[in-house]
C-alpha cells in the first residue's frame, strides 16, 4: 500500500484559474509552511475565448498558469488537455486514468483539493467523479476536500466535516494571482467580488479576517 507523504498537496481542477479561485490562499500558505504543492489541471480552458484559436489560447494559459504557480509557491503543474464539457468520454478514450493514477502515486499527496460536486459548472462536477473514481479504483487512502467557485453559499455541504483555513496573511498574493490570468479578464471580472466576499464571511465566521473553507469527502 502506498503511503501519503504528509508534506505533499495535490490540487486537481478543471481549468487553469480555478485552483486560484477556490484554494489560492491555502496553496500560497502551505508553501510558506515548506509543503509541496503539485497541480493538475484538466483543460486548457480555450472555451473561454472561442475567437481566438485554440493553440495560442493553450499556450497563453499554460504560460500564465506556469507563471502564477511559481508566484504563489507552488512545486508544478501539469495540463491533461481535456476538451471542456467532454471530460467523461475523452478520460476515457485518452486512458487518463493511467495517467493520473501515475501522478498521483509520484506525488503521494496526503490531502486533494478538487471540485465541488455540486458546483454549477458541468465539468466541475464529472471531474469531481472522475477523481474520486480514480481513487477509488486504485485503492488510494488520502483526504480529499472540496472547494467552491461557483456557489457564493452552499448550505448542501453543510453535514461533511471542514476544515478552515486562516489565509489572512495570504489573501493578498491570492488576489495578485489572479490578476495574472490576463487571458481570464471576464472570469476575473465575474467573480472577483464573490473572492473578496467569501474569504470576508469565512473569516467572520471564523474569528479570522480572511478565510477559506473546504469540505471534507473522504
Amino acid at each position: 500500500m502506498i503511503k501519503p507523504d504528509p508534506n505533499n498537496i495535490m490540487i486537481i481542477c478543471a481549468h487553469s484559474d480555478d485552483q486560484i479561485f477556490g484554494p489560492g490562499g491555502t496553496i500560497a500558505k502551505y508553501a510558506k509552511e515548506g509543503k509541496e504543492i503539485f497541480t493538475i489541471i484538466f483543460s486548457y480552458g480555450h472555451f473561454s475565448s472561442p475567437l481566438i484559436k485554440k493553440e495560442i489560447i493553450a499556450s497563453a494559459r499554460v504560460k500564465e498558469a506556469k507563471d502564477v504557480d511559481k508566484y504563489i509557491g507552488g512545486s508544478g503543474v501539469i495540463f491533461l488537455g481535456l476538451d471542456e464539457n467532454k471530460f467523461a468520454e475523452q478520460f476515457k478514450s485518452k486512458k487518463m486514468y493511467a495517467k493520473l493514477k501515475k501522478l498521483i502515486l509520484e506525488h503521494k499527496p496526503t490531502r486533494i483539493f478538487t471540485h465541488s460536486h455540486d458546483d454549477p459548472l458541468p465539468d466541475h462536477r464529472v471531474l469531481n467523479k472522475l477523481l474520486l473514481d480514480t481513487l477509488d479504483k486504485m485503492k488510494y487512502k488520502s483526504e480529499v476536500y472540496m472547494f467552491d467557485i461557483w456557489n457564493l453559499f452552499n448550505i448542501k455541504k453543510q453535514h461533511h466535516p471542514k476544515i478552515v483555513i486562516d489565509i489572512s496573511s495570504t489573501f493578498k498574493i491570492k488576489i495578485k494571482a489572479l490578476k495574472m490570468f490576463e487571458s481570464q479578464q471576464v472570469a476575473l471580472t465575474t467573480l472577483l467580488w464573490s473572492v473578496y466576499l467569501k474569504a470576508w464571511l469565512s473569516g467572520i465566521l471564523n474569528k479570522m479576517k480572511f478565510a477559506e473553507v473546504f469540505y471534507k469527502i473522504r
